[in-house]
Order: C-alpha cells, then sequence, then structure tokens
C-alpha cells in the first residue's frame, strides 16, 4: 500500500507539473510583447515595426510596444535582445545588418547562436537621394557630377552596418571614389539633415524616401531593385542607369533571445504570419515599395538565409578593402 502511495503521489505531481506547463504556455504572452528595432525612431525598420506590430497584436492579445535602441549600426539594440530574458516577452525586428555587423565590427556583441529565429519578414528595394536643391537632376548628371568633385560629396549613413552603409558603399565602390561618409545613429536623424541639406546624398529604403520623392523634398536618381518600383514607376533602376549587377535588397527579420519557449515562439511564429496577411499592413508595405515574404515566414528560413548571407557579405567587404572596426 505504501509503494502504491508513492506511485499516485508522483504521478499526481507529474500530472500536476503538466497542467502547470500547459497552463502556462496557453498564458502567453502574459503582458505586452516588446518589439526592439535597434535604430533611431522614424528610420525605415521603426516604420515596418509600427505597422507590423499593430498587425500582430489580434494574434498575441497583447499589445506590441516598438522600443527603438540605437547605435553603432544597430549592435547595441541586437545585443540588448540577445542579453533580454528569453520568455517571449522582448523579440528583434532587424535588417540585413543582423548578418553583415558580423563582419564588419570585431566584437559586435552577438553572434547568430544568440537567437531564436522566427522568420523572414519583407523586402526593401533602396533609393539613391539628394538634397533637393543638389545641382544633379538625374542618375547621369549625378555620377558625372561625383567624378568631377567628390571630396565636395557628401554621403550620409545610419551607421556603420545599417543598409544606408552597405548601399552607400557599393555606389562609392561602383564609382571608384572615396566620398565624404558621415554616419549617424539611425536613419531619421540622417534623412533629417538630408531635408535640412546639411549633407548632400544618401542610400536609403523605399520605406523611408517614397513620401519624400513624392513630395519633391529630395531628388531621386534611381532604384537598386532588378525591376521598377510600382509606386515610384518615373525612378530607373541603377541596371538600366548602367550599374551592371547593382543590386540591393534589404530584408528584415524576426528574432527572439536563445532559449526562448516553444511554445512562445510558436505564437509568435503564428502573430508574424497573420500579421503579414493583414490587409492595411499589406497595403501600408505595398505603397511604400516594400515586398511581403509571407512564404519564408518561419524560422527555417531565416536560420538558411542569415547562413548564407554572412559569408557572402564577409568576402564582398574583403574585396573592398572594408575593415571592421
Amino acid at each position: 500500500m505504501k509503494n502504491f502511495t508513492l506511485k499516485l503521489s508522483a504521478a499526481m505531481v507529474m500530472g500536476a507539473a503538466l497542467l502547470g506547463g500547459t497552463a502556462a504556455a496557453q498564458s502567453y504572452p502574459e503582458r505586452p510583447v516588446n518589439m526592439v528595432v535597434p535604430f533611431s525612431a522614424g528610420g525605415p525598420t521603426d516604420t515596418v515595426a509600427r505597422s507590423l506590430a499593430e498587425a500582430m497584436r489580434p494574434t498575441l492579445g497583447e499589445t506590441v510596444v516598438v522600443e527603438n535602441k540605437g547605435g553603432a549600426g544597430g549592435t547595441i539594440g541586437v545585443s540588448h535582445v540577445a542579453r533580454s530574458k528569453p520568455d517571449g516577452h522582448t523579440i528583434l525586428l532587424m535588417h540585413i545588418g543582423f548578418s553583415t555587423a558580423q563582419s564588419l565590427y570585431k566584437n559586435p556583441g552577438y553572434s547568430s547562436d544568440s537567437f531564436e529565429p522566427i522568420g523572414l519578414v519583407l523586402d526593401v528595394p533602396m533609393t539613391i537621394i539628394a538634397r533637393s536643391d543638389f545641382p544633379a537632376n538625374n542618375i547621369n548628371e549625378l555620377v558625372d557630377y561625383i567624378k568631377q568633385n567628390p571630396d565636395k560629396v557628401s554621403l550620409a549613413n545610419a551607421g556603420i552596418g545599417a543598409a544606408s552603409h552597405l548601399c552607400g558603399t557599393m555606389f562609392a565602390s561602383a564609382l571608384g571614389v572615396d566620398l565624404l561618409t558621415i554616419p549617424y545613429k539611425g536613419t531619421g536623424p540622417a534623412m533629417n539633415d538630408l531635408l535640412g541639406k546639411q549633407v548632400d546624398l544618401l542610400c536609403d529604403q523605399t520605406t523611408n524616401t517614397t513620401q519624400h520623392i513624392k513630395a519633391g523634398t529630395v531628388k531621386a536618381y534611381a532604384v537598386t531593385s532588378p525591376q521598377r518600383v510600382a509606386t515610384l514607376p518615373d525612378l530607373p533602376t541603377m541596371q538600366e542607369s548602367g550599374f551592371e549587377g547593382f543590386e540591393v535588397g534589404i530584408w528584415h527579420g524576426m528574432w527572439a533571445p536563445k532559449g526562448t519557449p516553444k511554445e512562445a515562439l510558436d505564437k509568435l511564429q503564428s502573430a508574424l504570419k497573420a500579421g503579414l496577411a493583414d490587409k492595411a499592413f499589406q497595403d501600408r508595405m505595398a505603397g511604400l515599395g516594400a515586398t511581403l515574404l509571407p512564404e519564408r515566414a518561419n524560422p527555417e528560413a531565416l536560420a538558411a538565409h542569415v547562413d548564407q548571407q554572412v559569408p557572402q557579405w564577409a568576402e564582398l567587404f574583403k574585396k573592398a578593402g572594408v575593415e571592421a572596426q
């Protein structure tokens, strides 16, 4: 009888533990989810995050709060998430810089192994733009002006490893010139100085430039996608403009800290897929020239993409002579 009682008690304890675990899984999230954007407010990744956060809310049943932690090309914010408690209440929305920073910084503060991938989100083309009173009126004039005045042209970016830095580096390399590069703590302040005519050029995502191009507050020269962007039909592609092979698509992905429970990851992936299917989000992103990636909004696709991207960019930086900071 005593042995039976012990076995029964153990079974009851195990059952209670299983029920407790199930209850804990069902209760996620227990509070608002913090979506960290490793750049300042007002930039292109911030624009995506705020729209996506709202689209994910119904599935999660909790508010998704966007937190901007900019600096050092995004590595400050990414590292913050890597060190956060892995309970599903802190997630990261980051772009291609997640892969490139691992080559651009000697100690970025994280690696791919620091995270649990959730899924790819979308892809955004870049645009070459200038302050509204810049002398060049088209891409050919821009190329001629830069080659004749390389020491007089300033090129803004959102920091080492940011999308604007990558695109600007490729542009200068394609022209064979060294431009005066001015890094900021995010694309928001870089764009503000371009609008204020404090800097000359910026290569930035359509999610941040479309409204300014349409308003005529900046001059636009080309897009970096293989085809023209439907929302900016008058802008030629870089390849059309004579830059063979110049193609830059800024993909975005979502991650959670390493060790985040599977139940939370599954719920986050479901919320991401639902967000990408949200009509308001789709319309908002289409209007900004972004391409959604619902078929790749899963951990396997994001992990494979990063594994392919890290060595690819490392090789490109090596050829371009870009040294780690």
